[in-house]
C-alpha cells in the first residue's frame, strides 16, 4: 500500500524490520520507533499511516504506543532526558539530580525546554540499580550521578 506520510527511507526500514518476525504486526512496535527516530515523536497523523501500512486499526496501534514509555505521542524536544526514579536511584540521590535539572533546564517533567533542546521525563527503571542514580540522554546512560557532573553532561546536547 502506497503511504502518502511515510517517507521512502521509513518504508524501507520498516519492511526490514517486518522481514525479521514471523507476522506483520509483530513489527508494529519497530514501525513506531522508525517513525520516531526520523520525527521525533509519533503524532496522530503518523499513527494512522503507519497502522495502515501494518494493516492494523489505528487504536490498536495507538494501545501498542501509550503502553511503550519510550514511544512518544506528543511533541518532545531535540533531546530527551529520562530520569530513573526507582527506588534505588531514590535512594542514592534522585531527589537532589531531579531538583537541579528542575532549576538548570527550567521544566519540570513532561515539560521541554523553551529552545527546544531537551524533554525532561521520569523513567521508572533505567536497569542499572547497581550505579544509581542514573539517567539516560537520547541512546547514552549516565551512572552514579552528581549534581556537578550535570552541567558538563547537559553541554554536551546541542
Amino acid at each position: 500500500m502506497p503511504s502518502k506520510m511515510l517517507t521512502t527511507e521509513e518504508i524501507k526500514e520498516i519492511n526490514h524490520a517486518i522481514e525479521l518476525v514471523p507476522y506483520k504486526k509483530a513489527a508494529c512496535i519497530e514501525a513506531l520507533k522508525v517513525v520516531q527516530q526520523n520525527r521525533r515523536w509519533v503524532s496522530d497523523e503518523s499513527l494512522k499511516e503507519v497502522a495502515a501500512f501494518m494493516e492494523m486499526s489505528p487504536e490498536e496501534l495507538d494501545s501498542v504506543a501509550t503502553f511503550y514509555n519510550l514511544i512518544f505521542r506528543r511533541p518532545v524536544g531535540r533531546h530527551v532526558i529520562l530520569l530513573c526514579d526507582s527506588i534505588s536511584c531514590w535512594v542514592m540521590g534522585y531527589e537532589k539530580i531531579k531538583n537541579s535539572l528542575n532549576e538548570k533546564l527550567g521544566i519540570e517533567f513532561g515539560e521541554t525546554t523553551s529552545d527546544d533542546r531537551f524533554t525532561l521525563l521520569p523513567n521508572p527503571c533505567l536497569g542499572t540499580c547497581d550505579c544509581a542514580p542514573a539517567l539516560m540522554i537520547d541512546n547514552d546512560l549516565y551512572r552514579n550521578l552528581t549534581i556537578e557532573q550535570l552541567d558538563e553532561i547537559l553541554s554536551k546536547y546541542k
